[in-house]
């Protein structure tokens, strides 16, 4: 997948109200986050946490700020998911409820999902992967993604990324805390 038609499929799932809220959330995670289908539909409400209005989530160590449109498609899922089984709101401590109560929904049903809104997914996650290697040292990469170091060094040669300037930019950066 090119960079330009992963950008054109995360406007569309940003954008395209006709599909399933759920579904665009999980397709962005892949397309923006390089996240696999197996780690998503694992994630908790818990992974999501909205803090003074900033909404962030936990895919590794350290957790990452949601942009606007993606953080109200987060927020949206953690008030309304549903289990397929019931098609009903539950209670269920899962961002994508299954169809078995008190399970998530499985990775083969979640890349269903996705493929079924045009995605292939290695060749998505690569993009992905690719792209953020480029701009951020492996070290913020495995601690972001929560993906292992060792891959994300791979990441980073294939990607040849120089991240000088992403330092540079952090340390412009004016302390908050």
């Amino acid at each position: 997948m090119d960079d330009e038609a992963r950008w054109a499929t995360a406007r569309r799932l940003l954008h395209d109200d006709t599909l399933k809220p759920e579904d665009r959330l999980a397709g962005l995670l892949l397309l923006l986050y390089a996240q696999w289908p197996a780690t998503i539909s694992r994630l908790t409400v818990d992974h999501i946490d909205e803090t003074n209005g900033t909404v962030r989530i936990r895919l590794g160590a350290v957790p990452v700020e949601l942009p606007a449109p993606v953080a109200e498609l987060a927020l949206q899922q953690v008030e309304v998911r549903r289990s397929h089984a019931v098609l009903a709101r539950t209670d269920s401590p899962w961002l994508f409820p299954g169809g078995q109560p008190g399970r998530p929904i499985s990775a083969w049903a979640m890349g269903e999902r996705l493929r079924k809104l045009g995605i292939r997914l290695a060749q998505a996650r690569s993009t992905a992967l690719f792209q953020l290697a480029t701009d951020l040292p492996a070290a913020v990469l495995a601690r972001t993604l929560g993906i292992d170091i060792t891959v994300a060094v791979k990441w980073q040669r294939a990607a040849a990324g120089d991240w000088g300037v992403y330092a540079a930019e952090v340390s412009r950066r004016t302390s908050t805390t």
